[in-house]
């Protein structure tokens, strides 16, 4: 215990108090890196969630001794990173999330013994809200979606039926496309027995009409298809063009804007041609016919019956004889019919207009100077993008290629590199957690290094012995006390003057005590904490 307190006193203090509070700010230090390092890296598992499903999943991941956490206002639950396909399928087997939504598990649920017809005609409409809006749910820019159904029940002894229809509000991200609006019509349609595209009704979450549903906005849509076929195209020609010229003046250095005219109309042409030079002889027929006759033979004539006519006059007539021939001869003419369908979509008009930028060449005082296009190079632009678009003057189509200074200029980046290149292809957690681990080990560094090694190098550096100041104060005619309290001896040089001994001995030991004063206050001074302590064992020895 003594000498736990002369330790104490030797060391001080301060000093404890110090390496005791780095101590545990080292401890709590490397404590938080262990729990930081144990703390598993959490991904979101759902997001926008409501709070019945929440719950759920909340309860289920409690069951199964899964960390979670909730975020927002408990619409997203994050659990470690490296368990989030596993639980996706564990809780898709367990039907979660179900959105609000109830699906054909509503018949895996109830019992039918004893249910009416009724119920089973609800349940199995809410099954098929729920299943079509789970479907339309998973595209790629719904978030969200309620489905209505409207199924008529044909009434008995009656022939009129209403046609069932259906009405969806849809929670989407962004702007959807009239195809992407047609595109869910005709899914719901085709999952609903007689229920036609024209009879779906599709709101946004602000309370727009995407599709009014009510089969009489046929020409409404007609027009919208048009629209966008037209914009397809367009699109797809100014693409073209733009990705040739970039080759040519370099990218975003050329401008191309694209207006078509289609037509949409659909026509038949069914055509009947005939060649008279191509006769083909198709049957022949012939008949041959002869003719013979002669007196009258007891025939009666005018001349027989008159008064006083010879009965034999007839009897010597002339005979006639003759032949007829007679040719049909049917020939078919050459005949070609041609039925023509000309589809919509055909393009009736083009016009393109281009715009190039000029080139800049560095002047030698670091400023790019810009120099116009030449008119052959625009002649062969032009050449290039009539080629690039099809066009056709019979159409009246038309292309304008026009050499123009850009407001941005172009930045002049060697050959090889990219003015805008970035950090590699990390995601936004892996820089975080290397922010993380960079801010922590400077924080070790600056304590190893400005905390730990001075306090160690103070404390173990070794402290100076207590001095005896009337041990140190005898002087030694054979030496000089030194600074560690050790007696250096003395080389007496022999005089070379003629100084009497005793005179040299005299001055000697003048300069001894002197240099002896001057070391024990130099001492004293540098050590003020045991000169106190060895002065107050000598006021103690001398009590």
């Amino acid at each position: 215990m003594e000498s736990l307190t002369q330790l104490i006193n030797r060391i001080g203090l301060p000093r404890i108090a110090a390496m005791a509070l780095v101590a545990v700010l080292m401890l709590g230090f490397f404590g938080f890196l262990i729990m930081r390092a144990q703390t598993p890296n959490l991904a979101p598992l759902y997001s926008g969630l409501s709070l019945e499903d929440s719950s759920a999943i909340v309860t289920e991941l409690q069951t199964l001794n899964i960390p979670y956490e909730l975020r927002g206002e408990g619409d997203t639950i994050l659990v470690p990173r490296d368990q989030i396909t596993t639980m996706r399928m564990t809780l898709a087997g367990e039907g979660l999330p179900t959105r609000g939504q109830v699906g054909y598990e509503i018949f895996d649920q109830q019992s039918t013994l004893g249910a009416t017809s009724f119920v089973q005609n609800i349940n199995n409409v809410r099954a098929l809200e729920g299943e079509l809006a789970r479907t339309i749910g998973s595209l790629n820019r719904i978030t969200g979606a309620r489905v209505h159904l409207v199924l008529p029940e044909r009434e008995l002894f009656r022939r009129e039926r209403q046609d069932p229809s259906a009405s969806i509000v849809l929670t989407t991200r962004g702007e959807l496309s009239t195809g992407e609006i047609r595109a869910i019509q005709h899914l719901v349609a085709s999952a609903i027995e007689g229920l036609t595209p024209s009879r779906v009704s599709i709101v946004d979450e602000q309370g727009t009409l995407l599709a009014s549903g009510t089969g009489e906005d046929v020409a409404g849509v007609m027009t919208a298809q048009n629209d966008e076929r037209t914009l397809g195209f367009e699109n797809r020609m100014r693409t073209r063009v733009e990705d040739m010229l970039a080759n040519v003046v370099g990218a975003g250095r050329a401008r191309v804007e694209v207006a078509a005219e289609l037509d949409f109309n659909r026509s038949t042409t069914t055509q009947e041609l005939f060649d008279p030079e191509s006769q083909v002889v198709r049957s022949t027929q012939t008949r041959e016919s002869e003719n013979l006759s002669g007196g009258n033979n007891g025939q009666v004539t005018v001349a027989n019956e008159l008064p006083g006519a010879n009965q034999n006059n007839g009897a010597g007539g002339v005979t006639e004889q003759g032949t007829s021939t007679e040719e049909v001869i049917n020939y078919e003419i050459s005949k070609t019919t041609q039925t023509a369908v000309t589809e919509a979509g055909a393009v009736k008009r083009l016009s393109v207009a281009v715009v190039v930028d000029g080139t800049y060449t560095d002047d030698g005082a670091g400023n790019m100077a810009y120099t116009p296009r030449t008119a052959d190079e625009i002649a062969q632009i032009q050449t290039l993008v009539r080629s690039a678009v099809g066009f056709s003057a019979d159409r009246g189509d038309s292309v304008e290629v026009v050499n123009m200074q850009f407001a941005e200029r172009p930045e002049l980046a060697p050959l090889g590199t990219e003015a805008g290149a970035g950090l590699l292809d990390f995601t936004r957690d892996d820089l975080m957690n290397g922010a993380e681990m960079a801010v922590t080990l400077l924080i070790a560094l600056a304590l190893v290094f400005f905390v730990m090694r001075p306090l160690l190098k103070k404390v173990l550096t070794p402290e100076t012995q207590p001095l005896a100041l009337p041990e140190a104060a005898e002087v030694s005619h054979h030496g000089v006390l030194g600074a560690n309290g050790q007696v250096i001896p003395e080389i007496e040089e022999a005089p070379r003057d003629k100084t009497p001994a005793w005179v040299a001995n005299a001055k000697s030991m003048g300069e001894t005590q002197l240099q002896t004063l001057q070391t024990v206050g130099a001492l004293v001074e540098e050590n003020p904490r045991q000169a106190a302590l060895i002065v107050r064992d000598w006021l103690g020895n001398a009590a």
